[in-house]
């Protein structure tokens, strides 16, 4: 059985796709298909890695995923390299912006590993930066949704 690997991206890797990737692992987890997949994330910026060191994610997304009983103790902020197009069978972009920037870094998508995270829904758009917006919660739930639906696409109805 070959692994199925993921990477949520977003500009900084402290808020958005951080929340998507650790919502995804307890989805999996809870499902019981952990050993499916292999999932990450990753920015398109280094806006929040200073000398070969990422932040850690942002406090105010962290204590959302903490009020669903959701830890992310120990990320720090990556970025996405060309290599990971290779490396991943799917890149899952937070908004429009990164999936430009995601574009930028690998070039052309060849594969059609590229996709936004909200168009695995049936409402589509992009998940709101909470670093601008303040509304974790929000961001929360929509990543949430995207997850689910993503998973669904991935293992049918759960």
């Amino acid at each position: 059985m070959s692994i199925i690997k993921i990477m949520f991206v977003c500009h900084g890797n402290i808020c958005r796709s951080p929340m998507a990737e650790f919502i995804f692992k307890d989805l999996i987890n809870k499902k019981g298909v952990s050993k499916k997949y292999y999932i990450s994330s990753s920015a398109t910026s280094t806006e929040e890695i200073w000398n070969g060191v990422g932040s850690p994610v942002y406090p105010p997304a962290r204590n959302e995923l903490l009020k669903h009983g959701l830890s992310c103790e120990g990320k720090r902020a990556v970025q996405l390299k060309k290599s990971d197009y290779d490396d991943y069978d799917y890149l899952v972009a937070m908004d429009e912006n990164n999936l430009r920037n995601i574009f930028r870094i690998v070039g052309f998508d060849s594969d059609k590993k590229v996709s936004k995270l909200m168009n695995y829904t049936s409402r589509g758009g992009d998940v709101a930066d909470p670093w601008y917006s303040g509304d974790f919660e929000k961001c929360y739930r929509d990543i949430y949704d995207g997850c689910i639906s993503l998973l669904e696409r991935l293992e049918g109805d759960l």
